[in-house]
């Protein structure tokens, strides 16, 4: 019996002690924040990845990767991008994925500032070199070597940040070096190649790194993801900011307000263009322009406006068209631009002269028109119309003529009563001198 009490009583002490021991706690799943680039690099982008670093770093992210898949796009953005992946506190990993993706001119700069840099299966990076819009019937060549050198060596400084190989990144630009992802690895422009985010995440686990905030050691394995997607203020600007569209907003603004003062009283084509003008202006303001082709638009501009107000068959208007194409097509100063864009951005400019041209051929057409009608007001514009007497003509007095209230005189001091039908043979300034109807001269006293 004591034996028995002596037993529950241990294994009652040993069950408390169990209970008071301290459980193991689980350790805290790792997040990574993902910010995706999936087309041309835009201020919206700027925005969204500047929005996405802070958001992440601030929630306690342990990295945040940038998942790449773009063409190339502008200077302004491309720099504030490398900028906001430079100040961060977190490591930011730039990943060229899915599998067929690029990460060609702007985005090769993007690229090579991850603090850790990656690349899927059947990727692409390079073909940085700074092009410029060519003349009608040429092909896109490149930018002067000004600007050549000054990416260059931007190029040649990102990478030597970030132990990666400056003179080989330097060949991007001067020789529009390309690389699929097994020779970006073997020449150390990427750290890695993965085939999907999860085993980028387990193979950077553990990697060492330099953030601006020191030295760290990545903790990614088995990492939740949390996707940061672009705002609606990211969106507009992104769609605001390519150039293209700026443009056609531009000028549809420009021939909007046009056709509102040529034609006032409708309000449409003023509101709508009034809307597209200044969309299309702050879209202008957030990629670099040439001033000489900008004074060519605004060239081209005032001569339309002169053609409308003084008419000369077309002359103005034609050089007003031909300044215009020429201005929108050296306008956009974009050497991170893809080639690509080049040769559509081209068609757009024509066919907005093209939409110009068919606007004053109206225009010309109708003033043409209006010169060869009589004129339908002054002083024979009532000359044989017939009006109503609305009171009696003694021989002044009233009378009724296509809706208005005339003040007419009788031609030969007669009186012609209220109610009788009357012919205007002449206008003197605002009164009618008028007769009877041929009907009424028997009843007339």
């Amino acid at each position: 019996m004591y034996k028995r009490k002596r037993v529950c009583l241990i294994v009652l002490f040993l069950l408390l002690l169990c209970y008071s021991m301290p459980l193991p706690v689980a350790a805290e799943q790792p997040v990574i924040y993902t910010i995706s680039v999936n087309d041309m690099v835009t201020a919206g982008t700027a925005k969204h990845i500047q929005r996405g670093l802070i958001l992440a770093e601030n929630n306690g992210a342990d990295a945040a990767v940038i998942l790449l898949n773009t063409p190339g796009g502008l200077v302004t953005a491309t720099l504030d991008i490398l900028q906001a992946m430079s100040a961060s506190n977190i490591p930011v990993i730039t990943y060229v994925s899915p599998e067929g993706a690029i990460a060609a001119s702007a985005g090769v700069f993007i690229l090579i500032n991850g603090h850790i840099a990656a690349m899927s299966p059947g990727t692409t990076c390079g073909a940085a070199m700074p092009v410029t819009m060519p003349a009608p019937g040429e092909e896109t060549k490149a930018a002067d070597q000004k600007t050549i050198n000054f990416l260059a060596g931007h190029m040649k400084s990102t990478a030597g940040e970030r132990g990666r190989p400056g003179d080989l990144a330097e060949k991007f630009v001067t020789e529009n070096l390309t690389l699929e992802n097994n020779e970006a690895l073997e020449q150390g422009i990427v750290d890695l190649n993965a085939n999907s985010l999860s085993e980028l995440t387990d193979k950077i686990h553990g990697m060492k790194t330099r953030t601006k905030a020191g030295d760290m050691v990545m903790n990614t394995a088995g990492a939740g993801i949390k996707d940061i997607p672009m705002n609606l203020s990211e969106q507009a600007i992104d769609v605001f900011s390519n150039p293209t569209l700026a443009m056609i907003l531009l000028m549809l603004g420009i021939y909007g307000l046009i056709i509102g003062f040529y034609s006032p009283g409708f309000y449409l084509p003023e509101v709508l263009g009034s809307i597209c003008l200044i969309t299309g202006l702050a879209g202008i303001g957030l990629f670099q322009g040439n001033l000489t082709a900008g004074l060519l638009i605004l060239l081209g501009i005032g001569l339309l406006v002169a053609e409308f107000f003084a008419p000369t068959h077309g002359a103005l208007g034609t050089g007003g068209i031909i300044s215009i194409i020429l201005g929108i097509l050296f306008f956009p100063a974009e050497p991170l631009m893809p080639t690509g864009w080049f040769a559509m951005f081209k068609v757009m400019a024509f066919g907005t002269g093209v939409i110009g041209a068919v606007l004053v051929f109206i225009v010309v057409l109708g003033v043409s028109r209006l010169r060869r009608r009589k004129p339908a007001h002054g002083e024979a514009e009532f000359i044989n119309k017939t009006g109503v007497v609305v009171e009696e003509l003694k021989p002044s007095g009233q009378i009724k003529l296509k809706g208005e209230i005339w003040q007419a005189f009788s031609k030969n001091g007669h009186t012609i009563g209220a109610g009788e039908k009357v012919k205007v043979i002449e206008r003197r300034g605002l009164n009618l001198i008028v007769e009877p109807t041929s009907n009424d001269l028997d009843d007339i006293t």
